[in-house]
Formats: C-alpha cells, structure tokens, sequence
C-alpha cells in the first residue's frame, strides 16, 4: 500500500482543530499503517498543541506534531513536507486546518493519483472574500508575467502530489518562505510535470481569526516580487 502523509499547518486553532482532525483522519483508512497526519502546530498561543496531544493520546494514534518550526504559516508548509519526504511519504496532501475545505472531495483526487505528478485545488468559488479572490488573480497574473505558467488557482490548500516530485523542487526555496505553494505549483508548471487542476469547494473560516490578514498578505507580496526575480534566474 502507498503511505500518505496529510500534512497541515496550525495556529492559534483551538476552535477548529478537533472537528478538522475527526473530518480528515479517516482519510487514512486503507492507506499504509505508517501514513500519517501531521500537523505543524509552532507559535499557538491557545491550546491548539493540548487539544492535539490529547487526541494523539486517546483514539488518534497515527496523527504526528511538530512543534519546532518556524510559526508562519509558509515556513510550517515547508518543514511540513520536508518531514513527509524524510519518513518515506510516497504522496503528500497539504490543507489547511481552518475548516474551509472538504474532506469529501479528496477521493477525486486520490482516484486519479496515478495519471499525475500533482493534482491541484481550483477554487472557483471562494467563500473567504473578495479581496482574497482579488489577490489569488492577482498572484496568477504575475506568475504568467514572471515565468510564462498559466494556473487557476496557484496557492490552494488542497493538493496531492507524488512526494518523490515535491523533493525535486523543495529544497529550491528557503526554510522560512512564506510562498512555497505558490512557487511549488509554479515549478510543477515551468518544468512541465503531469499535473491538472480539479474544482473544489472553499467554505468561509469555521471559526477563529486568521492570522494572515491583508496587510500581512500585502507586505508578503511586495517581498515576493523580488524573491520571484530570484528564482526566475534560477530557472533559466
């Protein structure tokens, strides 16, 4: 059987958490014993990490902390899958731990994990605002500008994607990135790996207030037009 790793990052998620764990942990039902779902908790303030530990402990065995990264949302994506790839993972499923997105939908997925590299999230409906629907368009009108890939959807926090392509192109970016997911399916595009886009849903925060507001999401832009200058010359 392949092992799965679904891994996700977390913080200050105390009000969403256990649901999202109970909703995405049976996805590993008929999967390989050692798949995992690991979950980057760093920098909680709530009690996110007692909530984990205490499912861990009970009836969740196969759920994995780690609570030595970085405690931005980027460079916790980033040990996330660096800890996959180290334990064997054969595919990586990264979400989010807010509740926006649907368990159901990843069987679709999972079905067609033979005919690609990665399978990537589309949210053509997106129930977290218009604003960030205006920087996801945003984000992809500069990844055609800067490296010539045209994708829908660049940052989505659902995706699947053969561990053994994630390791060719992980080690590229820093530890602490905030962008890896959009860089990741902009390699996944530029050197023209299987991939496809599938439509999913896109709930409204179940609950809590995320922490990366716009005028983060607007400082983390600005830095990244130089950083894509720096991976585009990487690129050639």
């Amino acid at each position: 059987m392949e092992k799965l790793y679904i891994v996700m990052p977390a913080y200050n998620e105390e009000e969403n958490i256990e649901d999202v764990v109970k909703q995405w942990y049976p996805i590993l039902d008929g999967k390989a014993d050692d798949s995992r779902l690991v979950i980057a908790d760093s920098g909680s303030k709530d009690n996110t990490h007692k909530i984990l530990m205490d499912m861990k402990n009970a009836n969740y065995p196969k759920i994995d902390v780690l609570s030595d990264t970085n405690q931005y949302h980027g460079p916790k994506v980033i040990a996330l899958y660096d800890y996959a790839i180290k334990n064997g993972a054969d595919y990586i499923f990264q979400t989010d731990s807010d509740g926006q997105t649907n368990p159901d939908e990843f069987n679709a997925f999972w079905n067609e994990r033979k005919k690609y590299d990665g399978i990537f999230g589309n949210r053509t409906v997106r129930g977290d605002g218009k604003d960030r629907a205006f920087v996801e368009r945003t984000v992809c009108a500069l990844l055609k500008m800067y490296f010539g890939v045209s994708v829908p959807d660049a940052n989505a926090p659902f995706r699947l994607m053969k561990a053994e392509t994630v390791k060719k192109y992980l080690y590229k970016m820093p530890g602490d990135y905030n962008l890896p997911n959009i860089m990741m399916t902009t390699y996944f595009a530029h050197y023209k790996e299987k991939m496809t886009f599938k439509e999913i849903s896109f709930k409204p925060r179940q609950a809590g207030v995320n922490s990366v507001n716009i005028p983060r999401i607007i400082k983390i832009g600005c830095k990244a037009l130089g950083d894509f200058w720096k991976f585009k010359k990487e690129m050639r």
